[in-house]
């Protein structure tokens, strides 16, 4: 009777374990299609054998708990790879902003600033014009006419990108509340797992911490750190800490020179954040680098123009014979006092035509020497270093050549991250014909032992009827 009540024993642990297994299954099954869900598959382990005069015989086997199918490696490749994805899609649309204002092919396209590169042509031009005739007051409102052109497209260059920057900012400023609500919920997780799994897979916990950190990774850059008791701690790239196990550090905001910077308590992490990846990476590098250097460039060339423009003018006759001096100047353009801020503030400042001095110091009205001397600035290297149209073509050319560089990163970014979505989805989604494949293995699996359940129990009635024959089916 000992033996036949080891063999129900080990026949009924068997279908405890079938039981469980098909119920793994179910669940994979039933979360098919819920984002973030790992497959599990049963833990099989073989109970220890026991001895019988000598004789080893085995006790069956025990399903010790559904175990998820990840790769942390792989899943942190990933991120990284969406860090640097995110960054460059945030950066790319800001820079795609940038280009709109400044059209690389002169004169077939418009943007909100004009074509500056036709006004600086047409400003000189028109120089070239009132030298054939400097006392028509024409030719004279066509200088003004054009100067204004320019000057107002300059200036509304500088406006736009100084708006973009104020909107970058803002939507830096924005992610802040999301961090801090993923770095909290990633830290509230991490004391569960470590309560209730500190050392096993811990699986529909884990699922939910991978996704906050998937949505992190996406936001800003961070280092990941496994740490005791199944736990993580997460840091910025440069090692401020975001979360320690079971404690969140939350990100603030600053305002530092008229922008936001962020800080973990008082440290200013606003640096490592923009060189670490992440949404708000791209963000901080157009709002701080990209935005900053096209304005550089914009101030040199209304720089260069309106001083160079203002001096010839200032030392040449007005329509008047008037000459220019220090005390009462004759400016078509305000007068920058420092090259940082000058295509914000360039403007046309001349109300009288007849101000605009085409005459040499001295000369008559009919003189025309001062007109060609300011026509001749079309081909001055009066930008830093070149030729206003140069300066422009080429500055045009850089914006472009930068928008090239980020797109092509971005594209192979994306791409990286697709094939590592599709790597790690082969491995960790729920594939339904193997779970199809699963169930059927597992019913035959406790078919079987519920046949030779009933056929223990029919042994164990003929046996208790004591010689009355028992059918066995």
């Amino acid at each position: 009777m000992a033996t036949i009540n080891s063999a129900f024993n080990l026949i009924s642990g068997a279908l405890d374990a079938d039981q469980s297994a098909l119920n793994i299954v179910a669940n994979n099954v039933a979360n098919a299609n819920t984002p973030g869900y790992t497959q599990q598959v049963p833990n099989w382990q073989e109970n220890s054998p026991v001895q019988i005069n000598g004789v080893s015989y085995g006790t069956g086997v025990t399903e010790t708990g559904p175990t998820s199918v990840r790769d942390r490696v792989l899943e942190e490749r990933l991120q990284q790879q969406q860090q640097a994805a995110s960054a460059s899609t945030a950066r790319l649309s800001a820079l795609d902003s940038v280009q709109a204002l400044f059209p690389p092919d002169s004169g077939s396209q418009s943007s909100e600033a004009g074509d500056i590169g036709a006004d600086i042509t047409g400003f000189f031009s028109s120089f070239a014009s009132l030298e054939a005739n400097p006392t028509d007051n024409s030719l004279r409102e066509q200088v003004l006419s054009t100067a204004r052109t320019l000057a107002g497209d300059v200036s509304n260059a500088a406006a736009s990108l100084n708006a973009q920057r104020t909107s970058l900012d803002q939507e830096a400023e924005s992610v802040t509340s999301q961090v801090n609500s993923l770095t909290s919920a990633i830290a509230q997780i991490n004391r569960q797992i470590q309560s209730s799994s500190p050392t096993a897979d811990a699986g529909v916990l884990e699922d939910q911490r991978q996704q906050d950190l998937s949505q992190l990774s996406q936001i800003i850059g961070i280092n990941r750190v496994t740490t005791e008791n199944n736990g993580i701690s997460l840091t910025t790239t440069s090692g401020d800490m975001l979360v320690s196990e079971g404690t969140s550090y939350p990100l603030a905001t600053g305002t530092v020179n008229g922008v936001n910077h962020f800080f973990i308590g008082t440290t200013d992490v606003t640096a490592s954040l923009t060189v670490g990846g992440g949404e708000l990476g791209g963000y901080l590098t157009a709002r701080d680098q990209d935005i900053p250097q096209v304005l550089s460039a914009l101030d040199q060339l209304a720089y260069g123009i309106s001083t160079q423009v203002n001096s010839v003018n200032n030392s040449g006759s007005d329509l008047n014979g008037v000459t220019g001096t220090a005390a009462n100047p004759l400016y078509i353009f305000s007068q920058p006092g420092a090259i940082a801020g000058s295509a914000a503030t360039m403007s046309v400042v001349m109300t009288q035509s007849s101000e605009i001095a085409a005459a040499a110091a001295g000369e008559g009205s009919g003189d025309s020497s001062n007109a060609s001397a300011m026509a001749a600035l079309l081909n001055a290297r009066i930008a830093n270093g070149l030729t206003p149209s140069d300066f422009y073509s080429d500055f045009v050319t850089a914006v472009g050549s930068t928008v090239s560089q980020v797109q092509t990163e971005n594209t192979a970014q994306n791409a990286s991250v697709t094939q590592l979505q599709t790597t790690r989805d082969s491995l960790s989604s729920v594939n339904l014909n193997d779970e199809a494949s699963f169930m059927q293995q597992f019913e035959r699996s406790y078919q079987a032992a519920s046949q030779v359940f009933t056929i223990l129990n029919t042994v164990m009635s003929s046996a208790l009827n004591l010689g009355v024959t028992t059918a066995v089916s």
